[in-house]
């Protein structure tokens, strides 16, 4: 009879160890996508996969979802790496295809508004780039007009001969300090 058998009419069997870390999964991320909708029904997928997690969070943004990415921090505490608004940039990518109807240069790969500029389009920072710009060409264009008008004093002025002034006329000096006198 087989050691293992727990029946003698049925074949051994001997439950082994799985090899493996058994510790809880602190690789772990989840992405949550929750819609205007069905704000009751979000969802939720867990996955071991890095990239797999960030490849989910932007597919349901894409569809206009609100999506949080966390990352498993052990313990079932989770850190959050990141938050797409969907509807946000399901309308930035609308208005940028609207300026490329209108003819418009496309938005720059760089391009990050910083807090003061959130609120604005790309088209109104394009702008007020080029209003700041127009400003600066003014200015620099007074200036040099200025310094001109100086230059031709100045040329005037070096090209008179000087005044003769007679030793009468001659300014003294108002105030001679006591080594000079």
């Amino acid at each position: 009879m087989n050691r293992n058998a727990k029946h003698p009419d049925r074949p051994g069997y001997r439950r082994r160890a799985v090899p493996g870390d058994h510790t809880p999964n602190s690789r772990g991320y989840r992405v949550t996508a929750s819609w205007d909708a069905r704000p009751d029904r979000p969802a939720i997928r867990i996955t071991p996969d890095r990239k797999k997690a960030r490849r989910m969070a932007r597919d349901y943004a894409g569809q206009g979802a609100y999506v949080i990415l966390d990352e498993h921090r052990g313990r079932d505490l989770w850190r959050t790496l990141a938050e797409l608004d969907g509807p946000a940039l399901l309308a930035e990518q609308h208005a940028e295809q609207t300026l490329a109807t209108e003819g418009h240069p496309a938005t720059p790969a760089d391009y990050r508004p910083d807090d003061a500029d959130r609120h604005r389009t790309w088209l109104e920072w394009m702008r007020a780039k080029a209003e700041a710009e127009r400003r600066a060409r003014v200015e620099a264009d007074r200036r040099r007009r200025r310094l001109a008008v100086e230059a031709k004093t100045s040329a005037r002025e070096l090209m008179t001969p000087p005044a003769i002034v007679r030793p009468e006329q001659r300014q003294r000096a108002r105030h001679v300090t006591g080594a000079q006198r």
